[in-house]
């Protein structure tokens, strides 16, 4: 038995209805979806930290997922993990022309680049969806809701870049950024949740879009940000049990000259 047919056989019987685990046979798709977007969520975390071992772990759990959910699927007689494999296997076929010429495996690779396979990729996209009747009457119909907020984010605005509706320099927008923070700074005395969320909310967007004209992964450089905090903010914490002190028993600008140790001994 294949290891994937092993794991086929271990999420069948985990769902079996006589013999399976009460807790995994309660799920449906609602329940297991924020454990699926979790897993995927601590493989870019594994990525970040290059922490492949990790990385090895955590694609076996978003596996896992994807079996739930077709297990799920086949005892509602809707698909199976065969019918995902396959509709994944011929997309990519169908999408790769240019390595896969008439649909052929070993078909020998056309010569292009990388702009003109993404032009492709968005065009057979397209045409897909037509066959499906599930034409576009927008532009930017089509890009999902149900992703983060920084990637859909990040999705808008390419594809409104696409037609022109788009800054030249990143300076052009680091302009946009200051003026965003100045609204925020602007909303901070009227006390309205609502316009201080809304003007946080175009601040971020435009950091994102800054972050895409660098040609950089705002979710990514955001995961870095975060794992920098929690090193240094474990500097403070450990430099303080090492003098015997609590939280309580420190001033800020006690943690404050701790966090600049903590850089200057990262830049050491």
């Amino acid at each position: 038995m294949s290891e994937i047919n092993r794991l086929l056989a271990i999420m069948a019987r985990l769902r079996d209805p006589e013999r399976g685990c009460p807790w995994d046979l309660e799920q449906d798709f609602s329940t297991i979806a924020p454990y699926t977007l979790e897993e995927a969520h601590e493989v870019a975390d594994a990525i970040a930290r290059k922490d492949y071992r990790n990385l090895e772990e955590e694609l076996g759990d978003l596996l896992l997922q994807v079996v739930f959910h077709a297990q799920m699927a086949s005892e509602e007689q809707r698909f199976d993990f065969e019918d995902v494999a396959r509709g994944i296997n011929e997309k990519m076929i169908r999408r790769h022309p240019h390595v896969f010429p008439g649909g052929q495996l070993d078909g020998q690779r056309a010569e292009t680049d990388s702009v003109r396979v993404s032009d492709d990729w968005e065009r057979i996209k397209a045409a897909e969806k037509a066959a499906r009747g599930e034409q576009p009457v927008r532009l930017l119909d089509g890009i999902g809701n149900g992703q983060p907020g920084l990637t859909r984010a990040l999705k808008l605005q390419k594809k409104a870049g696409t037609v022109g509706f788009d800054w030249n320099d990143p300076r052009a927008v680091i302009a946009k950024i200051r003026e965003e923070l100045a609204e925020v700074e602007a909303e901070l005395d009227c006390g309205e949740k609502a316009a201080q969320e809304e003007e946080l909310g175009d601040l971020l967007f435009c950091v994102v879009n800054l972050a895409r004209h660098l040609e950089l992964d705002s979710e990514m450089a955001l995961k870095k940000a975060n794992a920098k905090f929690e090193r240094r903010f474990a500097h403070i914490e450990d430099s303080l049990a090492a003098r015997g002190l609590q939280f309580t028993e420190a001033s800020l600008a006690d943690m404050e000259a701790l966090w600049i140790e903590a850089k200057q001994l990262e830049i050491k």
